[in-house]
């Protein structure tokens, strides 16, 4: 009998193997347009603009054209990466006040007030400038395979029917929802058709962006979102722009991690590398706990710098360079106590001057697109656009109403973003592409699945299969997923960690990635598809 070296993972898959392209997303239908703007003559980020537009589709509590991107772009000719920033910022007239008058201690994420939470939808400037600049087709050839999934209809995968399911009555709160057909979520299985999103697509495609930041839409968005108690008016769309920005790196074991900068969280999974960088996690002498140990309170040290500091760095200043120092790394590392979990880490003080989908596509000239689109939560605040089919983000909700705080909530400015697209380099060739989607998961994701290849020289597929754990932004809690050792388990709850175990069928925590890997001498793309989606990498 052959031994499989994958039969070690629950999800028995094998990697992907091409030479022309790969993509990688949370959904088949998704990745396979992206694999055909490919076969049609297109790069890398023609073929990810496409996907995210078909999630936007058959995911639409994840992602669409109400909410955000980010995206890595990497360059073959000149080796190079650039970082897109498209996120939206607060409006114009945002005022502290009304939450205070409102008797409000937060932002409210989803329900009558949850207007406040939307910021101005980033997608559809953010898709036409990646397409402006790198792209080989404009937005209505990219547009057409979502067009046409929206218009003639899906049937709706398993766990995207489950999320769908559990957002009913968030989305109850708008009347004759499209995306409640007969009054509930479609099932596992049944056909779905958007005629509404449809001819918002359609629009986008014939007109361009500005059909999103001019004229009707902005205004009819605006008065749905006041009518929630939020601020959005149509000045502030037509001021919208995304902003390319140069991406933040760090050497990790000889290769350069690449992320966007502030206000996107990904500086967190490059402060959680380099303190683990300061241990030899591929030494088999030191027991599996004790390694996990180490990353689970770098993470919390990472956690603890980026929620304070990662704001928009048009309105503060960020200590960038300070946080990703070696020597500052290896300051956080000393704090580590070998034997015991700690709950009382602070931020480093530097003086100043001052649900989400992710697709993954390396195509076969060796350009590559790392991109995330995300509502923030399912069905972000639950507002969907009448006769739009535009489900609005909840994004603004991570602003902090602390005014002593760099995110503090404030007018025409971009809040702490959770979405992280990641890159691998070495020697300025590109090594991989590669993302975890899930909130606050994400640069844990990033954290374990890069160690997973650089320290345990994993294949895509088995780093993302392999078992992960979860730290609690909130309270340090951790959620470990229930394939691990329970010896491992029983030695971190000795060192005082606070275990959860969460079962195989509620990964939710867990995010979900998707990895392209490289090989620059012969040309070979190797992907891989985290079983905790429905998705797959297609290659060809």
């Amino acid at each position: 009998m052959i031994n499989n070296p994958n039969y070690k993972f629950a999800s028995r898959r094998s990697a992907t193997v091409g030479l022309n392209g790969t993509v990688a997303t949370s959904n088949p239908l998704a990745a396979n347009a992206g694999l055909d703007m490919l076969k049609k003559g297109g790069n890398a980020v023609d073929a990810a603009v496409c996907a995210a537009a078909v999630l936007n589709v058959v995911e639409p509590m994840s992602t669409g054209v109400g909410g955000d991107v980010f995206a890595l772009v990497y360059d073959s000719k000149t080796k190079n990466i650039e970082a897109l920033n498209g996120s939206g910022r607060s409006s114009k007239s945002t005022d502290i006040e009304d939450l205070k008058r409102l008797g409000l201690d937060s932002i409210p994420l989803n329900g009558p007030y949850s207007g406040m939470a939307v910021s101005v939808p980033g997608c559809v400037d953010a898709w036409d400038q990646l397409l402006e600049r790198y792209g080989a087709f404009s937005l209505d050839t990219v547009l057409a395979p979502a067009i046409d999934c929206s218009g003639d209809g899906y049937g709706v995968s398993e766990i995207t029917a489950n999320a769908w399911q559990s957002a009913e009555e968030k989305l109850s709160i708008n009347e004759n929802c499209e995306f409640l057909p007969a009054g509930r979520a479609p099932r596992f299985g049944e056909k779905v058709v958007l005629p509404q999103l449809n001819r918002t697509l359609k629009g986008i495609a014939e007109t361009g962006m500005s059909y999103m930041y001019h004229g009707y839409l902005p205004e009819k968005i605006s008065a749905y979102v006041r009518k929630f108690n939020g601020w959005l008016s149509e000045d502030d769309f037509s001021m919208h722009t995304s902003s390319w920005v140069k991406p933040i790196s760090s050497n990790y074991r000889g290769y350069d991690v690449w992320e966007c900068p502030p206000n996107g969280q990904g500086i967190a999974a490059l402060i959680a590398l380099n303190i683990i960088e300061n241990l030899d996690l591929a030494d088999s002498s030191i027991a599996p706990a004790l390694l996990l140990h180490y990353k689970i309170e770098a993470m919390k040290i990472a956690f603890r710098d980026a929620l304070w500091y990662v704001a928009d760095p048009e309105k503060v200043n960020i200590p960038v360079e300070q946080l990703l120092s070696k020597d500052y790394a290896k300051q956080r590392f000393n704090e580590i106590k070998e034997d015991q979990a700690c709950f009382e880490y602070h931020y480093g003080n530097f003086k100043q001057h001052g649900d989400t989908v992710y697709v993954s596509v390396i195509d076969g000239n060796g350009n590559a697109c790392s991109l995330i689109n995300s509502l923030y939560q399912g069905f972000g605040t639950g507002l969907v656009v009448p006769e739009t089919g535009i489900v609005l983000q909840n994004r603004g909700a991570l602003f902090s109403i602390d005014p002593e705080h760099p995110n503090f909530l404030a007018p025409n400015k971009r809040p702490f973003n959770t979405i992280i697209p990641g890159m691998i380099t070495r020697n300025k060739s590109l090594v991989s592409s590669l993302g975890v989607m899930g909130g606050f998961h994400q640069p844990q994701g990033h954290l374990q699945v890069i160690s997973n290849m650089i320290d345990f020289d994993m294949n895509p597929q088995e780093a993302l299969d392999t078992k992960r754990f979860n730290v609690s932004v909130e309270n340090d809690e951790v959620s470990v997923e229930q394939s691990f050792d329970s010896d491992v388990i029983s030695a971190l709850q000795l060192n005082g960690h606070s275990i959860t175990v969460i079962s195989e069928n509620d990964r939710g925590l867990f995010g979900g990635g998707q990895i392209i890997v490289r090989d620059n001498e012969e040309g070979v793309l190797i992907g891989g598809s985290d079983p905790r989606k429905d998705g797959i990498a297609v290659t060809y």
